[in-house]
């Protein structure tokens, strides 16, 4: 009975309910078969998870919780609540963080990563100069095009540490490149130790 059930499950594509439903508590056969399903649901959903954290590849998991927003100074296009609820994936906008090293910039730039990959979306979390030699290296290998529409994929991409490393210029074409192809289609997270103004000093073109 259990290997029909198990294969029952794999032509239904119940890839969960061999491990869970001895676990389910019922009274009637109605109830047990909401709790198996509910069961499925919730390991489908934490499986996603897994794959979207993995695939996003945050150097380390920070959470909203943990972040302590007294230092924090926002203008008069964004609040707190606003940034926390990820409206500004909703509409496709761009989040852009400045502050000295040591500020929480990377802290909260992946708490919101996390946070939006429980909510199902797409992330890829990159440091700034590591994206470049990156791009530089699929652009030597002739897998360029492939990459940039990984890229292109997901929905939210988070650049850490613009400023820290200046570019070459074809690095710095490289990584305008994928910022402008974002534009309208994804959002993007920058965390930035430089004013908006000093950035042509990074990519070597005003």
């Amino acid at each position: 009975m259990r290997e029909e059930l198990a294969k029952v499950c794999k032509t239904l594509h119940l890839a969960h309910v061999m491990e869970t439903y001895e676990q389910v508590l019922f009274e009637d056969r109605e109830s047990f078969l909401l709790g198996v399903l509910r069961m499925e649901i919730q390991r489908r959903e934490e499986t996603k998870l897994k794959r979207l954290l993995k695939k996003a590849a945050f150097p380390q998991l920070k959470t909203l919780e943990d972040y302590d927003f007294e230092a924090v100074t926002f203008p008069e296009t964004c609040t707190k609540e606003g940034l926390i609820d990820l409206r500004f994936l909703e509409r496709k906008e761009n989040v852009l963080m400045l502050g000295k090293v040591g500020t929480g910039k990377t802290h909260l730039a992946t708490a919101l990563g996390v946070e939006a990959c429980r909510r199902g979306y797409a992330v890829r979390f990159f440091r700034v100069p590591d994206l470049v030699a990156l791009l530089q290296e699929k652009h030597a290998n002739g897998a360029l095009m492939r990459f940039q529409k990984e890229l292109a994929d997901c929905e939210l991409l988070i650049l850490d540490e613009v400023g820290f490393v200046p570019f070459h210029q074809t690095g710095a074409e490289l990584l305008f490149h994928v910022i402008s192809a974002c534009y309208e289609r994804n959002s993007v997270i920058v965390t930035s130790n430089l004013e908006f103004g000093q950035w042509n000093t990074v990519f070597g073109d005003t």
